[in-house]
């Protein structure tokens, strides 16, 4: 099993290229174009989104050293060891819908200190990977195109994230014990 999602690991990427390539080649679009033209708007909106990154990431800056980031760990830390969620991770849990760099920069941390092939490390790894930065997504796209009305983003995406979570502890100790 292993040996297979190793397989499609390495391919993945290439296979996936190859056919917006052909697809491409065969509706005649000129790729490098398109791809040209993307990053012009993408270099637009890089300079719109500038101002509200900004602000986001003060508000996390204050959320961690005002020390409410330690609060809320300290009231759900016993809670989630008792359902088998080591406390180790639990910061990643908070940190990662507000900050992918920080939530990286802690997921690196867990790993250097209790190794990769850890549980810890695999648990913080694949709730990395499962989940998003919500309030980070909310605050830049929805600034860039001028959304001041997040109306059910918050939720959902909030909602969405927990449930990654949950899914990464349910499926990481299904498979790593």
């Amino acid at each position: 099993m292993i040996d297979l999602i190793n397989l499609i690991s390495e391919w993945a990427i290439p296979v996936v290229i190859f056919f917006i390539l052909s697809i491409s080649f065969y509706r005649g679009i000129k790729v490098y174009d398109v791809f040209v033209e993307g990053a012009v708007e993408g270099l637009a909106t890089g300079i719109k989104i500038i101002p509200y990154l900004l602000a986001m990431l003060v508000a996390i800056g204050v959320f961690r050293s005002s020390g409410a980031l330690d609060l809320i760990l300290d009231l759900v830390a016993i809670p989630l060891q008792r359902v088998g969620i080591p406390k180790e991770v639990i910061p990643l849990s908070l940190i990662r819908p507000l900050s992918g760099t920080g939530a990286l920069g802690f997921v690196t941390d867990l790993i250097n200190q209790y190794g990769p092939d850890s549980f810890i490390g695999r648990l913080a790894s694949t709730m990395q990977g499962s989940t998003e930065t919500t309030f980070y997504v909310v605050t830049v796209y929805f600034g860039a195109i001028g959304i001041k009305n997040t109306r059910h983003a918050i939720a959902a995406g909030l909602v969405a994230d927990f449930v990654g979570f949950i899914a990464a502890v349910f499926i990481c100790q299904l498979v790593f014990g």
